[in-house]
């Protein structure tokens, strides 16, 4: 059966659902301020809980696989039954993974996570450019699934390395997304491939008129973000771009009914 490419899925799920995308992250202190354990039987009640009342609410859901990985193999198995049952709930799934690494390596974690095969299989998923943007290659040629590159990051280390000038004059992170922008060169509504742009990154830092591809934009909510900082940074219309909130909309649970409330503000607030 024939899959449309993931650009064009995500099209169709913004406009449905508006642009929140939802971070599922199992941190300790989310544990203990839903009053549940630290261990894998605590993580699996949260994620579960979270996963129930904000997949059938937003477009995507970003599972952090580090918080997964953190229980071995018991949290893998975890992140599957997350992934699938964000699924059936109609989100699309990007898997926050943030790997990057060269030939074979690379070829096997785009078989873990894009491949179709692989009880981890995500619509998209994060990945690092820092080995030389080619290197992304066997992520790049998953067929129909999504990559959102990192470009500028949020957290302040970042600025050091993605700031830095290149021999053309362009910052690394500018490099990064034309390198995405040529990828996309030609597809619509959206491209397959997207970058990572902190919310709370300045606005001018980047020329992003010809990605031709989604944003991610992690920094909204708990990181000081809102949507005033998102309209500077992005423009009024926000075409393409998702708002991560994690521990912002989070922290609202253990109650359903509350979390629930707290997604549907947010989202109203981006659509207003």
């Amino acid at each position: 059966m024939r899959t449309d490419p993931f650009g064009a899925r995500l099209a169709k799920a913004l406009a449905a659902r508006g642009p929140l995308c939802a971070g599922i992250d199992p941190h300790p202190g989310l544990l203990d301020a839903w009053d549940l354990s630290r261990n894998v039987h605590g993580m699996e009640n949260f994620v579960l809980k979270a996963v129930d009342v904000l997949a059938p609410e937003v477009a995507v859901v970003k599972p952090q696989s580090a918080f997964f990985e953190a229980y071995g193999a018991s949290g893998i198995a975890v992140l599957e039954r997350v992934i699938d049952h964000a699924r059936s709930a109609g989100a699309l799934v990007l898997l926050d993974v943030k790997r990057g690494d060269i030939g074979s390596t690379m070829a096997a974690y785009a078989a873990a996570y894009l491949g179709g095969t692989s009880t981890l299989d995500a619509d998209a998923i994060t990945v690092s450019p820092y080995l030389g943007f080619g290197s992304l290659a066997p992520a790049l040629e998953a067929g129909g699934k999504g990559l959102f590159v990192l470009a500028r990051t949020s957290n302040p280390e970042a600025a050091q390395l993605q700031n830095a000038l290149l021999d053309n004059g362009k910052t690394v992170a500018q490099s990064i997304v034309d390198s995405v922008a040529e990828r996309n060169a030609g597809a619509g509504p959206l491209g397959d491939v997207g970058v990572v742009v902190g919310a709370t990154v300045a606005p001018g830092e980047l020329d992003l008129g010809a990605l031709g591809g989604p944003i991610l934009a992690p920094g909204f909510g708990a990181q000081g973000a809102g949507v005033a900082e998102l309209h500077r940074l992005f423009g009024r219309e926000l075409r393409g771009v998702l708002p991560a909130s994690s521990r912002g909309l989070l922290r609202h649970g253990p109650d359903p009914a509350a979390l629930r409330d707290e997604v549907r503000r947010v989202a109203a607030s981006l659509a207003g």
